[in-house]
C-alpha cells in the first residue's frame, strides 16, 4: 500500500493539473476572439456601420443592411470564431427580403469588452431594443416583426432573446441543448458542471415557450454533436422546421445548396407561424 501511495498522489496532481487547465483555457476554447479576422469581402450595397455604447460603457460596433418594402427585422448571432462582416455578407446573399443587423461580440474587434454568456445575451437585448432605430424603420406604418438567426454558439444567445419573448421566431443552426451538455460529452473526466462559467442553457431557455423555431443540423457534427441538437429539439414547444443535412459536418455545412434552401425555408416557416400575443418592446 506504502508504494502505491505515491503513484496515486501523481494520478491525483495530474488529474487536477488537467482539469485546472481546462478551467483556466475555457474562454479562448469557447470564445476564440483573437483568431477572428476582419471580413476581407465588400459589404452589401446599403450596409451602414453603426456603434452601441453597453450600459458597462463597452463600445459595440456592427452594421444594419436595410431592404426597401421589408417589415421584417433578422438579427444575427455568428459562430464563435465568425467575424460579423461576413456572417451578414453570407446571410445577406441567402435572405434578400428581410432588413438584417450583425454586430461583433464584445471583445471581438473592434468591439470592446471581454466576451461572457452574460455580456452576449446583454448585448443583445441591447440590439433588438434599438433595432429599429439602427434600420432607421421606427416610422413605419405596419407593425415590424423580429427575428433571431444564431449560428452555432450564436444559437445560444439567440435561444436567449427567443425564451424571454423579445422575438417572433427563431431560426437555429447546429444548435445545442447547452453547452454544458456538449461540455460533458466531451470532457466525460472532469466535474464541468462545477467548472463551466458559460452554460449557454438553451433547453431551459426555450423549454415550454410557444415561439416558434426552426432548426438545421449536420450529420456529421463532431462539434456540436447530433445527440445535442436532438436534446433541444425534444424540449421546443413549438418547432416548424427541423432539417438535418446528413453528409454535412460544422463547418462543410454552410458551402452546401442543400443548407441555402433550408436557411430560406426556415425564415419562411417562421415568418407564416402564427404571431405571439404582442408585448411591449420595454415590458419584454
Amino acid at each position: 500500500m506504502g508504494m502505491m501511495l505515491p503513484w496515486l498522489a501523481l494520478i491525483l496532481a495530474l488529474y487536477l493539473a488537467i482539469v485546472g487547465s481546462l478551467y483556466l483555457a475555457q474562454d479562448g476554447l469557447l470564445f476564440p476572439h483573437g483568431a477572428t479576422r476582419r471580413g476581407m469581402l465588400p459589404l452589401p450595397e446599403g450596409t451602414v456601420r453603426h456603434e452601441l455604447v453597453t450600459a458597462d460603457g463597452h463600445r459595440l460596433v456592427g452594421h444594419a443592411l436595410r431592404r426597401n418594402g421589408s417589415r421584417d427585422i433578422a438579427l444575427l448571432f455568428t459562430g464563435n470564431a465568425w467575424n460579423a462582416e461576413d456572417c451578414l455578407i453570407f446571410t445577406a446573399e441567402r435572405l434578400p427580403d428581410v432588413n438584417l443587423l450583425a454586430f461583433h461580440y464584445r471583445g471581438y474587434a473592434p468591439s470592446e469588452g471581454a466576451p461572457s454568456e452574460t455580456a452576449l445575451v446583454a448585448d443583445a437585448l441591447l440590439l433588438r431594443a434599438q433595432a429599429e432605430r439602427l434600420l432607421g424603420l421606427e416610422v413605419m406604418a405596419e407593425p415590424l416583426r423580429m427575428f433571431a438567426i444564431g449560428y452555432s454558439i450564436g444559437s445560444g444567445v439567440a435561444a436567449q432573446l427567443a425564451g424571454q419573448g423579445q422575438v417572433d421566431g427563431a431560426i437555429l443552426v447546429t444548435p445545442f441543448d447547452s453547452v454544458e451538455a456538449v461540455a460533458r460529452q466531451r470532457y466525460f473526466f472532469a466535474p464541468v458542471s462545477l467548472l463551466l462559467r458559460h452554460p449557454f442553457r438553451s433547453d431551459l431557455a426555450l423549454a415550454d415557450k410557444q415561439v416558434p423555431v426552426a432548426v438545421i443540423a449536420a450529420g456529421r457534427d463532431r462539434i456540436v454533436p447530433p445527440t445535442r441538437t436532438e436534446a433541444l429539439v425534444a424540449r421546443l414547444a413549438r418547432p416548424v422546421l427541423v432539417a438535418t443535412v446528413p453528409q454535412a459536418d460544422h463547418v462543410t455545412l454552410y458551402d452546401l445548396p442543400e443548407f441555402d434552401q433550408l436557411l430560406e425555408q426556415a425564415l419562411r416557416a417562421v415568418q407564416a407561424a402564427e404571431p405571439l400575443e404582442a408585448v411591449p418592446v420595454n415590458d419584454r
